[in-house]
């Protein structure tokens, strides 16, 4: 991997893409002083950047401000094409989901947090329910415990002594020890359970998806309201299901 004080690192190409990153994260449109501030490049550097960008139909501008067009999704869809078992995921989930009646979801893990690139609602339980791209972090959600507890050793505790691990609930894990041994009980279940450390209203049952050697690439799961089930009750009734799904997205590799 290039650093950015090497020299195959491409400086330009990736200050592009910090300025369609900061596009995408903050106002819906901003001039070229915002984003001076906000990427920490010069003014002239912004405006050759945007400049760029609008030519290639990335970016609009109405002369003062500029904004993402819908070609910058073709970026982020380029990933999800690639997965090759993402088409059937969203088939699979979609059944799973009506044959629950529960909330249903694919997530991947990368670096400290996972992404959403597969997401099937049925009815709001968060205040603000995760989208198709949504971050969140892996330790207080049950996909990305299942997918943490499926890495390395050197994963972990790269994880463990890196990740910040806030308390987001009073039920949130933030000692290291007690999470590490939340992990290789996920390990040794082949499922994970995490109740109410995102939010004191959901918890939540996942299982990975393996590759033909047995390594996790993504995970799913079935998202319940916190303090009307257990984790026994959601065992029994949605384990299996569950695991039945993604053996079925397992088929498409």
């Amino acid at each position: 991997m290039a650093s950015p004080e090497s020299e195959s690192f491409v400086r330009t190409f990736a200050r592009g893409l910090q300025v369609i990153e900061s596009l995408g994260r903050n106002k819906p449109e901003m001039n070229i002083a915002e984003l001076a501030e906000a990427t920490g490049l010069s003014r002239s550097v912004i405006k050759r950047y945007v400049l760029t960008l609008t030519e290639l139909g990335y970016t609009s501008t109405n002369g003062r401000s500029y904004g993402l067009t819908p070609k910058v999704l073709n970026l982020g869809l380029s990933y999800l094409y690639s997965l090759p078992f993402w088409r059937q995921a969203q088939l699979e989930l979609e059944e799973l989901s009506q044959v629950i009646k529960q909330s249903c979801a694919m997530s991947i893990l990368d670096e400290n947090e996972i992404v959403y690139v597969v997401r099937i609602p049925t009815y709001k339980i968060l205040r603000a329910s995760p989208t198709l791209g949504s971050r969140l972090p892996a330790n207080v959600v049950s996909m990305g415990r299942a997918l943490l507890a499926e890495s390395s050793e050197t994963v972990i505790t790269t994880f463990l002594e890196e990740a910040p691990l806030k308390r987001l609930t009073s039920q949130t894990i933030t000692d290291k020890a007690k999470l590490h041994a939340e992990l290789l009980r996920a390990r040794s279940q082949g499922y994970a359970w995490v109740d109410a450390e995102l939010d004191e209203a959901i918890c939540g049952l996942a299982v990975t998806i393996k590759d033909l050697d047995g390594k996790a690439l993504a995970a799913i799961n079935v998202s319940l309201p916190s303090g009307q089930i257990t984790e026994e009750e959601a065992v029994e009734k949605y384990l299996i299901p569950l695991r039945a799904t993604a053996s079925n997205i397992r088929s498409a590799l």
